[in-house]
């Protein structure tokens, strides 16, 4: 991870969860992390939390429904950064929505964060790291398990969708760096069940998001985040391509 130190990083959805693990870490190995999220107010605390640190930590207010919001940012961190080294597209949302009897605002809520935010933030990052010069750069993609497999739970399922669309967008991305001849890397991270706030915002039930987080003993934020240095700190002939990390107790 040496390497790494000095160069820049983003993380959406950074101010909770696996984003600010990610953020952590990140910081702790010396880079400078702008760490994005519509509550900025976290990402600030994160900051004075960090200060000793040896990277450092630049909170930005991002809305990712916002293309026009997205596109401030990256001119931002051109401008007083010199560009992005490192893109993890950390943020992320679901909504209990069945596909016979959701809501169309809640299904593209999930389709404007999950995927289109995620496919700006991506091809903005490659850009400033191909103009800058960075052909070691990386990008990840904070997927999940619901994007490899299907899971019985109606309310999922729309979800489970998006995450599908994230594994091929996976794929596509390292197709397209491959015919650029770029050496930069993209690798994909499917957790399983995460103990983080992520239940108790879909379920907006939280007997039920606590009943799920106790039911076996559920992977961390940190696990995610040692996932991701590990990956980052491969030589650079090594593409981690896909992560798929679940707890040794759930079935699938």
């Amino acid at each position: 991870m040496e390497r790494w130190a000095g160069r820049v990083a983003l993380v959406t959805g950074a101010s909770v969860g696996i984003g600010a693990a990610i953020v952590r870490q990140l910081v702790q190995n010396g880079m400078k992390v702008v760490g994005c999220s519509r509550n900025i107010e976290k990402i600030e605390a994160l900051k004075t939390e960090l200060s000793s640190a040896k990277g450092q930590v630049v909170p930005v207010r991002c809305d990712l429904k916002n293309e026009q919001d997205i596109m401030d940012m990256f001119t931002m961190i051109k401008r007083d950064l010199g560009g992005v080294d490192v893109c993890v597209n950390n943020a992320g949302l679901a909504h209990a929505a069945p596909l016979l009897s959701g809501e169309t605002k809640d299904w593209r809520e999930m389709v404007d964060v999950n995927i289109i935010g995620l496919t700006i933030c991506t091809r903005e990052a490659v850009k400033q790291m191909r103009e800058k010069g960075a052909n070691d750069g990386h990008v990840f993609l904070l997927n999940s398990m619901s994007g490899h497999r299907v899971i019985p739970s109606p309310n999922g399922h729309f979800y489970s969708a998006t995450k599908f669309a994230v594994t091929a967008l996976g794929d596509g991305i390292r197709n397209e760096l491959r015919e650029m001849k770029s050496q930069i890397r993209i690798t994909s991270i499917s957790p399983g069940l995460v103990e983080t706030e992520f239940a108790y915002r879909m379920q907006k039930n939280d007997d039920k998001a606590k009943a799920l987080y106790e039911s076996i003993k559920c992977l961390q934020a940190d696990d995610i985040a040692d996932a991701l240095v590990y990956a980052l700190g491969a030589p650079a002939h090594a593409q981690i391509h896909d992560i798929l990390i679940r707890p040794t107790d759930q079935v699938s």
